[in-house]
């Protein structure tokens, strides 16, 4: 923003107060205060400050609010608002459809359509949050940005990277690097690129599986990219001295949560700086997987636990409108009416 205004012969210090205003203060009406006539009048004449459209908006009997976000081509993803403690993690989507295929997800069933631009990332978090703060006035505080929505973040890493970056601007939103996770579903090309220009966030890993024909079945690019290769990539990652990698286990009845599976996750896992999430299977329309008995994911936490592993069971939010993991199906096309309004469940980080 300073080089722009630069660029057009105007101060750079108005970077500074336009980021507090439209990130900070997360208003979406031009700022005047403080501001020069002639740069108000540049941003007027060639810079739009509108948001995504909040088309609809579903709230859980939990608390979970699911907002359904027309985008300027009509388009639509959906974000979401998981309440704890009076206070959220929003769970932002990265692209319309996702070209990953995963067997599990919904999302898979419908390709990419395209890439969301940063401003379409960070218009989610704006968006979400004025809501809050006019529906829910004494909760409207988002602690924790996950990247687990619609689409594979990382195979859209220039935008995540860019959006990423003002989440952490000290006179954006300010978030501390550690309440930012970005999820991936192994796509090699946007780990490699991690280290060296990715800010120190969190990241996690859709891992479902130490067994590579498993993999492969729930998600085909483990044959492009295989585990072997994204885990040592992984490995080369810095971590700050309370940083883990987190890995995503989605348990599905008589597939990938017996024993053997356990013990498999436990030895491949217990050298590394790992935290588990255990998430049972949520069905979809035509899914050919079931969701398994609770005593078998706890059998699996328990043989987890055993190799030292810290493993947590993910626990549904917001189910009752059709917000458990995997569920998310968006992608119509473009001036057509959405009738099935589906999204991924994040969790804390």
């Amino acid at each position: 923003m300073q080089e722009l205004l630069l660029q057009n012969n105007l101060s750079p210090s108005g970077a500074d107060l336009l980021f507090w205003w439209h990130y900070r203060v997360k208003s979406t009406h031009p700022c005047t205060e403080d501001l020069a006539l002639k740069t108000q009048k540049f941003l007027k004449e060639n810079i739009s400050f509108d948001l995504p459209t909040i088309d609809k908006v579903h709230e859980s009997e939990d608390r979970t609010v699911k907002f359904l976000f027309r985008l300027s081509d009509l388009y639509k993803v959906e974000t979401v608002l998981l309440p704890f403690n009076q206070k959220y993690t929003i769970c932002l989507s990265t692209q319309v459809g996702c070209a990953m295929n995963c067997s599990f997800c919904f999302t898979g069933t419908q390709g990419l359509t395209r890439n969301l631009s940063t401003d379409e990332i960070v218009g989610q978090f704006i968006g979400a949050y004025r809501w809050l703060k006019k529906n829910r006035p004494t909760e409207a505080k988002v602690l924790n940005i996950v990247f687990m929505g619609q689409g594979e973040p990382l195979h859209n890493f220039d935008s995540v990277k860019k959006a990423t970056e003002i989440f952490l601007t000290h006179r954006g939103p300010a978030l501390a690097s550690l309440r930012v996770t970005i999820s991936t579903s192994g796509y090699l090309p946007g780990l490699k690129r991690w280290t060296s220009e990715m800010p120190g966030v969190n990241i996690a890993l859709s891992l479902h599986s130490p067994f590579e024909e498993k993999r492969n079945k729930l998600i085909p690019i483990n044959q492009r990219y295989p585990l072997s290769e994204v885990l040592e990539c992984l490995d080369q990652i810095p971590m700050k001295r309370k940083q883990f990698v987190t890995y995503e286990y989605l348990l599905i009845k008589d597939f990938n949560d017996g024993d053997e599976d356990a013990h498999a996750t436990g030895k491949l896992l217990k050298e590394k700086r790992a935290i588990i999430n255990l998430i049972p299977f949520n069905p979809f329309p035509g899914s050919e997987y079931q969701r398994p008995a609770f005593d078998r994911v706890e059998n699996f936490r328990k043989i987890l636990a055993g190799y030292n592993l810290p493993a947590m069971i993910r626990g549904t939010k917001g189910d009752d409108i059709l917000a458990a993991c995997g569920q998310l199906n968006t992608g119509k096309l473009k001036g057509e009416e959405n009738k099935n309004y589906f999204l991924l469940e994040a969790s804390l980080p």
